[in-house]
């Protein structure tokens, strides 16, 4: 693992996780939100079977804690957000079905009843290998081809501007100023100038950019929830439509009881840096979690 990128990983979870070390219970400053699950897929085939299938198994863990402070004009918020998904079909390896490491912190300060000045920082990378699977070489010879791992890409993004938020389930954040760092800790693929970087080099700095966060997060019926959180990028030295980066995460969850729950979600980018295309990932879950909150919806 790249020493710096560790470092950062530690910075984080210190900063964002210092919270859960507070035993009072009084939630007139902090609200805190938990959830962990665990969930299960499964498919089988009897040699007869004439619809055609293959058999195949897999499981997707998932963690999220957010912990959001507010005294007078000031606040604090800061989410951790993991999930890490494999798939086995049969006569295939073991394949990633979702990896996600996100981690958020703000410091705001109250300017009216729904607007705030604020900085930021997050952080967005993998935990395994990605792979481009059966790939045909020139010389013939098909393999795995490695495409991404952890912190290859990173995206490391700090930003200052405004947040608007009208209802504690939804905000929007705009920033003019919003330095944001690509590091790609491979040296394979940075040779190969992925994700933006210069050839050879494993950082990118883009140090006049604009982003735009929209966060909803709500009960929108009983143990029914819906979670989205659109994200645009641009760069002021490039701004041409098609260069612009957008990423949407969908999830809805729906709460059969106190541990088993049903979600489904999506996840679509558009990254010019990584592929010309629109980039889509959708799945569904049936699993265990657990969740609490020190306070009411």
């Amino acid at each position: 693992m790249n020493t710096k990128a560790a470092s950062l990983i530690i910075l984080f979870l210190c900063q964002s996780l210092a919270v859960l070390a507070q035993d009072n219970p009084d939630t007139t400053y902090w609200k805190k939100d938990f959830k962990v699950g665990i969930s299960f897929t499964q498919a089988s085939f009897t040699s007869n079977w004439t619809g055609g299938g293959v058999n195949s198994i897999g499981a997707n863990a998932l963690l999220n804690f957010k912990a959001k402070y507010r005294k007078d004009n000031h606040s604090w918020d800061n989410e951790i957000d993991l999930a890490y998904g494999v798939v086995k079909n049969q006569d295939q390896s073991a394949r990633k079905s979702i990896d996600r490491i996100f981690l958020d912190s703000k410091y705001g300060r109250t300017l009216s009843d729904s607007w705030e000045l604020f900085s930021s920082a997050n952080l967005l990378t993998q935990f395994a290998n990605g792979f481009n699977y059966d790939v045909e070489f020139p010389n013939g010879e098909v393999r795995d081809s490695l495409i991404s791992q952890f912190f290859a890409p990173a995206f490391l993004t700090f930003a200052w501007g405004f947040q608007y938020q009208p209802v504690d389930y939804f905000n929007v954040r705009l920033s003019p100023f919003t330095p944001r760092f690509t590091f790609v800790a491979d040296d394979g693929l940075s040779d190969l100038g992925a994700y933006g970087v210069d050839p050879g080099d494993q950082v990118r700095s883009e140090w006049l950019a604009f982003q735009a966060l929209v966060d909803f997060d709500k009960d929108i019926a009983e143990n029914l929830n819906l979670k989205w959180k659109y994200l645009l990028f641009l760069n002021y030295e490039n701004l041409s439509f098609d260069k612009w980066d957008h990423r949407l995460d969908l999830i809805i969850n729906a709460q059969v009881n106190k541990f088993l729950s049903v979600n489904l979600g999506a996840i679509v980018i558009y990254d010019f840096d990584q592929v010309d295309e629109v980039q889509l990932n959708q799945f569904f879950n049936l699993g265990l979690v657990y969740s609490a909150r020190n306070y009411e919806e």
